[in-house]
């Protein structure tokens, strides 16, 4: 199986669910969306959600998707920053404890966080502090981790810094890694629409994005936003929610279905559809495998809070991988 190599904001996530969406307009927060704050705004958003039920987990778009791939049996790495303090810490273990090789550097400032506010219809709404984590520079990356590595995994969040996504591009095509992209948030998009643009365009090999990140990149519907995402980079693949997914790859078109669950949450739906699209895709499957182990994967995250399922739930999952992949 080819190994995986993850880079992205290292957060630790604050899984808060609100009895209803007041909060978000008090300290305007677009539903849906990811929203950066400063430490101020944090603490006082941490403050005012005190009262509703809350969990805690290592966190950040692609150290979700890393996790679930190496909880999966995957080798898998992640680069990212984080505080010397006990977020950072917690952080560095629970990532550890799943098997992750992890290339951390240590700052003086905190460790980030993402305050996940969950409302009652299970959407999720994120006011990020990054901390520390947006302190990695291109300069930090070191290209002797990754040379162990075939598949490189980046985050669209990482768009902020621009030269760190390039130098990393280019790190990974000089050892002729694949580089997958999440686009990450329709808003980021928005902001970040010409730089996207030209990093698909020179070093993209697969992209993933949902149905408004697809939108704010290309102008289209799902459907005719498949059509243009797939010029720029070699597979394209749109998750469109209860739908499903698309996935494009020359002339070659599949729709995936979804598995019947009961939504709860749907923190980590997107993160862990890319992990299970990778497993599939390091594994040499073909796209309708890769696609479905995605659904799989996304299936059973939104049945839990948060995106760190438990022992027992990711050997039902690996049951049902492995019973496909024998199939196959």
């Amino acid at each position: 199986m080819k190994r995986i190599l993850g880079i992205g904001n290292a957060l630790v996530d604050v899984m808060t669910l609100i009895d209803n969406d007041n909060i978000l307009e008090k300290f305007s927060l677009p539903k849906g969306s990811m929203q950066l704050v400063d430490d101020e705004k944090s603490v006082l958003i941490k403050s005012e959600t005190n009262n509703f039920k809350r969990s805690r987990a290592s966190g950040g778009s692609a150290a979700n998707t890393i996790h679930g791939l190496a909880m999966l049996g995957a080798n898998t790495g992640f680069i990212g920053s984080v505080g010397k303090d006990d977020t950072g810490d917690f952080f560095e273990n629970d990532m550890k404890t799943a098997g992750v090789n992890t290339f951390l550097s240590r700052r003086n400032s905190i460790t980030g966080t993402a305050v996940a506010l969950i409302s009652p219809d299970s959407e999720r709404t994120f006011a990020t502090h990054l901390g520390a984590a947006v302190e990695l520079q291109s300069g930090d990356l070191n290209p002797e981790d990754f040379k162990d590595y075939n598949i490189l995994y980046l985050e669209g969040y990482l768009i902020i810094n621009k030269a760190l996504v390039e130098r990393a591009c280019i790190i990974a095509k000089r050892n002729n890694m694949k580089i997958a992209l999440d686009l990450s948030s329709y808003n980021v998009v928005e902001a970040k629409l010409a730089d996207f643009k030209e990093i698909l365009e020179k070093y993209i090999d697969i992209v993933f994005a949902n149905e408004d990140e697809a939108k704010s990149f290309t102008g289209f519907a799902p459907p005719e936003a498949l059509i243009s995402l797939s010029m720029l980079c070699d597979i394209a693949v749109i998750k469109v929610g209860k739908e499903g997914s698309l996935i494009k790859r020359g002339k070659e078109v599949i729709k995936i279905g979804t598995i019947q669950v009961q939504c709860i949450d749907t923190t980590g739906a997107g993160d862990l559809y890319a992990s299970g699209f990778l497993y599939g895709y390091a594994s040499g499957l073909p796209l309708e495998k890769c696609g479905l182990f995605g659904s799989v994967l996304a299936g059973h995250v939104i049945e839990i809070v948060g995106a760190r399922m438990d022992e027992h739930r990711w050997k039902k999952i690996m049951k049902l991988l492995k019973s496909s992949i024998s199939k196959y």
